[in-house]
């Protein structure tokens, strides 16, 4: 009798404890996607098959493709400042890349190959040209496949910080997968989610990534936070990209590309000139520059020198 008594207490704690974190998780997301801060009053929707695509298309000129970095709390209001300086001389085109910002955010595996083909659907279906393509961080090495499968639908490319070819190597190992079907758990996976993506945690990721932390707005970490909690599931491309399936072996491609390489580092970051002999290594044709005062994410931290050099690369 004792040892029924037990496990319905058990039951009954283990239920209320539940019930309180799916409280807990829904409260969060409300209040990280209350203030809307990444509205947008003339919205713009590519219909593509995996779900719709919310991009941006501003100013007149040669098409540019600008692609975020490839995190859950990213999205193309990286670009915002950029795109006001390329607006005059360029069609300016800033997507948010599938389970990303305002773009749908479906409950599936995302992988590299789903975005390469994203990416080249979206050039065929929505600019219908030959672009120039910006992309940044880790959405790098899927530039860089997606061109080397489709090069007619590219022109030059510039790469910011981009991962090191080791890091694009990476494959989901057992771990991995297990730390994923944990994030996957409906409940505790979320809890998880929610913790990686607290406005605490990306702030932490701020001050890391930027040559000035203190320049870090309260508006910017904002709006990462929204982003990270808006859509259906947003921790399905965070379990993805956490557990590595999102990476992809780019040597090869690297080796074939004829199209022109532009490789942007900022100048503070840890080992960027040994990265780009890494990519030179494989295609001599590379070129760079360093962007100076600024780190991980140069066209939030020092647009204007970005831009100069963008002006001389697509020039």
């Amino acid at each position: 009798m004792k040892t029924k008594n037990k496990l319905l207490t058990l039951l009954i704690l283990s239920a209320s404890t539940a019930t309180a974190t799916a409280v807990i998780n829904k409260c969060i997301k409300y209040s990280a996607t209350s203030k809307n801060i990444l509205s947008d009053s003339k919205p713009l929707c590519y219909k593509w098959r995996f779900g719709n695509i919310h991009y941006t298309k501003t100013g007149t000129g040669k098409p540019l493709l600008l692609i975020h970095d490839l995190t859950a709390c990213s999205s193309g209001y990286e670009w915002n400042q950029m795109i006001n300086y390329l607006k005059e001389q360029y069609t300016v085109y800033a997507i948010d890349l599938l389970g990303c910002g305002r773009s749908e955010k479906p409950d599936l595996t995302y992988t590299n190959y789903l975005y390469v083909q994203m990416i080249s659907d979206f050039i065929k279906s929505e600019i219908g040209h030959r672009t120039n393509v910006i992309a940044s961080g880790a959405s790098t090495p899927l530039a860089v496949m997606a061109c080397n499968q489709a090069p007619e639908l590219f022109d030059q490319i510039m790469l910011i910080n981009p991962d090191t070819l080791l890091s694009c190597s990476q494959i989901p190992n057992k771990h991995g997968k297990v730390y994923k079907f944990i994030l996957d758990l409906p409940i505790l996976g979320t809890l998880l989610y929610h913790i990686a993506t607290s406005k605490r945690a990306i702030m932490e990721d701020f001050a890391n990534n930027f040559y000035n932390p203190y320049s870090v707005k309260t508006s910017l970490v904002d709006a990462y936070y929204e982003s990270a909690h808006l859509g259906e599931s947003p921790k399905s491309l965070y379990a993805s990209v956490r557990c590595n399936y999102t990476k992809c072996n780019i040597v090869n491609a690297l080796k074939k590309i004829d199209n022109s390489i532009y490789i942007i580092g900022g100048c503070e970051m840890e080992n960027i000139n040994e990265l780009i002999r890494e990519y030179q290594t494989y295609n001599p044709a590379v070129e760079s520059s360093l962007i100076g005062n600024s780190k991980y994410l140069p066209q939030l931290e020092n647009p204007s020198e970005l831009y100069r050099v963008i002006q001389m690369f697509f020039a």
